[in-house]
């Protein structure tokens, strides 16, 4: 028998897009599977409550239920160091390893190495969360020499809401943030079913989309020695060679 890749996937509480989302991408693949583990979260906002959500402890706790399972990465499939500074997921992925002795990645630091290998300076930014968590984001991403040349946002704060937003919606998003012509566009957001639309926008805009959910299976697969091209139909993160 060949021996199995075994991505886990850590999960906020509430979300229910990622778990299928990920699944249906890596199902493309013989002899890959993704298993999840979930921590608590609800709420994305600037309030200490919502903070505190993504304390390094109880994510570290999720991780170690994915290190039974003899996974072979583990990733973090959520977007809060995009307003709370790539630092933090830098570090969150070096305690994993050193808790699990597995490899860790995120979708934010590998959107990040996707816009680098690209040589994006421009960006177009679509996520579900308020003003102020949008606003950090972009002051985020200029940091890094990445201006994002539009926005579009709903101004929602239940995570839990994020995966009821019509693909439609989504699609209209899109459009809008494309007439800027950013070097790239990004679905911020693991809550959101976005992933599913980047193969269809990205021929009718083309501009790459870049979905969250899709950037850290993107990361995990190379991670675990598997070419992103042996995925179809999701778009161009996975059909170009990096």
């Amino acid at each position: 028998m060949t021996k199995r890749k075994l991505i886990g996937v850590l999960t906020p509480s509430s979300n229910t897009a990622l778990e299928p989302l990920t699944s249906a991408i890596v199902g493309t693949v013989p002899g890959v599977s993704a298993h999840f583990s979930r921590f608590t979260v609800t709420e994305i906002s600037m309030r200490d409550q919502s903070l505190k959500q993504f304390d390094d402890s109880k994510i570290l706790e999720a991780a170690r239920l994915l290190a039974d399972a003899r996974v072979d990465v583990i990733c973090w499939s959520g977007t809060s160091a995009s307003w709370l500074g790539f630092e933090k997921d830098r570090q969150l992925c070096a305690r994993i390893t050193e808790a699990t002795g597995i490899p860790a990645t995120t979708s934010v630091l590998a959107l990040n190495e996707l816009l680098a290998a690209q040589g994006a300076r421009t960006l177009g930014l679509v996520s579900p969360y308020v003003q102020d968590v949008q606003q950090r984001i972009v002051a985020n991403y200029a940091g890094i020499g990445v201006e994002c040349v539009a926005e579009r946002h709903l101004d929602l704060s239940v995570n839990f809401e994020f995966s009821e937003v019509e693909p439609d919606t989504l699609r209209g998003m899109l459009r809008e943030v494309a007439r800027e012509r950013p070097d790239a566009m990004t679905i911020m957001c693991t809550n959101l079913h976005g992933a599913q639309l980047a193969e269809e926008m990205e021929r009718e805009l083309g501009i790459p989309i870049y979905d969250s959910v899709s950037t850290v299976v993107w990361k995990a697969l190379k991670t675990i020695g598997v070419d992103p091209r042996a995925v179809q139909g999701w778009g161009r993160i996975f059909s170009e060679e990096r």
